[in-house]
C-alpha cells in the first residue's frame, strides 16, 4: 500500500477531502436544481437526482483517474482499454441520470434502449476497459480491505460461478419483464431504481467474466467455457425479444397510464422494444464470441512464445 501512495504523494498531490467536498457541494446543487427547478434544466441535466447513480459516476471516474497517476506506466490498460471504461461509465450516467430516463419511464421501446446499454453495451465497454486494477489502486484505502474480504469475494465468485452467470443475465431480463412485476416496477421509484442497479452491475461482472483477456489461470473461465456462456444467453434473449415483437396485443399497458411522451400506438412501443432485445442483444453477443476468440488466439501465441523463449 506504501508503495501505491509513494508517487502519488512525489507528483501531483492529492487532497482527498477537499476533493470529495467538492463532488458532495455539486451533487447538492444538482440535487437542488433538479427538485425546485427542474423545467429549466437541458436535456443533458439529471431528470430526476439520485445520489447513487451521481456517486457511482464520478468516484469511478475519479478512483480510475488517480489510478493512472499511481500505477507505474507500464502497468496501464492501454489507450484504447481506458477510453472503452471511460465511454462505459458514461454510458450509465447518460441514461440514468438525463432527460433519457425521463423517456425510459414514459415509453417501452426507450426503456429497453436504456437497459440494452445498462445491461449490454455499457456493461460490455466497462468491461472491455479491464479497469478493476486500476480503479483498486485509485479507491480510498480504507475501502480496499473491504473490497478484498472474504464474505465480498465468495459473493463475486457465487455471481460469477460458470452455472450462476448465464442464469442471472437471462434470468433478470425475463424477470424484470414479467407484466404484473413490470407494472409495480415503474409505479414505484425504488424498485425502479433497484431494477437499473441489478442490470448494470449483473452486466458488468458478466460481460467481465467472458471478457476478460487473460488465460485461465488467472482468469476465472477457459476460453470454451466463456464461449458456451455466450451461447447459453444468446437463444433466450432471441426468443423474448421474438415474442415481444411479433405479439399482437399490448403486454405492457403500465405505460399508457405512465403516459407515452411520444406519439406511438402501444403495439409499435413494444414492437421497437422487442426487436431491441432481439437484434443488438444478439449482436453483442457475437461481438463477444469474436472478442473470445481473439483472445483465445493470442494467449495461445504468447504461451508459445514463452515455450520458446524458456531455456532448456
Amino acid at each position: 500500500m506504501n508503495a501505491i501512495s509513494t508517487p502519488m504523494e512525489q507528483g501531483a498531490p492529492w487532497t482527498p477531502w477537499a476533493w470529495y467536498g467538492a463532488v458532495l457541494g455539486f451533487g447538492a446543487l444538482l440535487y437542488w436544481i433538479s427538485g425546485f427547478h427542474p423545467a429549466h434544466l437541458p436535456f443533458w441535466m439529471p431528470w430526476e437526482f439520485h445520489w447513487p447513480e451521481y456517486l457511482a459516476t464520478v468516484l469511478s471516474l475519479a478512483w480510475f483517474y488517480r489510478g493512472l497517476k499511481v500505477l507505474p506506466k507500464d502497468q496501464h490498460p492501454p489507450a484504447w482499454r481506458q477510453i472503452s471504461f471511460v465511454a462505459g461509465v458514461l454510458s450509465f450516467y447518460i441514461v440514468l441520470q438525463t432527460g433519457v430516463d425521463y423517456y425510459a419511464q414514459h415509453m417501452f421501446f426507450v426503456h429497453r434502449w436504456a437497459h440494452f446499454v445498462l445491461h449490454h453495451a455499457g456493461a460490455f465497454a466497462i468491461a472491455m476497459g479491464m479497469g478493476g486494477p486500476v480503479l483498486y489502486a485509485g479507491m480510498p484505502d480504507f475501502l480496499k480491505p473491504i473490497v478484498t474480504s472474504r464474505p465480498v469475494q465468495r459473493t463475486l465468485d457465487f455471481l460469477q460461478h460458470p452455472v450462476m452467470a448465464p442464469f442471472l443475465f437471462v434470468g433478470l431480463l425475463y424477470f424484470w419483464l414479467i407484466p404484473q412485476i413490470h407494472t409495480q416496477v415503474m409505479l414505484d421509484e425504488k424498485l425502479y431504481e433497484f431494477m437499473n442497479w441489478t442490470m448494470a452491475i449483473n452486466g458488468i461482472l458478466f460481460w467481465s467474466l467472458v471478457l476478460d483477456s487473460r488465460a485461465k489461470p488467472p482468469a476465472r473461465l477457459s476460453h470454451l467455457m466463456r464461449g458456451l456462456m455466450i451461447l447459453l444467453i444468446e437463444l433466450p434473449q432471441m426468443v423474448l425479444g421474438a415474442i415481444l415483437s411479433l405479439s399482437s396485443h399490448d403486454i405492457y399497458p403500465v405505460y399508457n397510464i405512465c403516459g407515452r411522451v411520444l406519439d406511438m400506438t402501444a403495439l409499435n412501443d413494444q414492437h421497437y422494444g422487442g426487436l431491441i432485445i432481439w437484434l443488438p442483444g444478439t449482436l453483442t453477443s457475437f461481438a463477444a464470441m469474436i472478442v473470445v476468440l481473439v483472445t483465445m488466439r493470442l494467449n495461445e501465441e504468447k504461451a508459445e512464445r514463452a515455450r520458446h523463449e524458456t531455456p532448456v
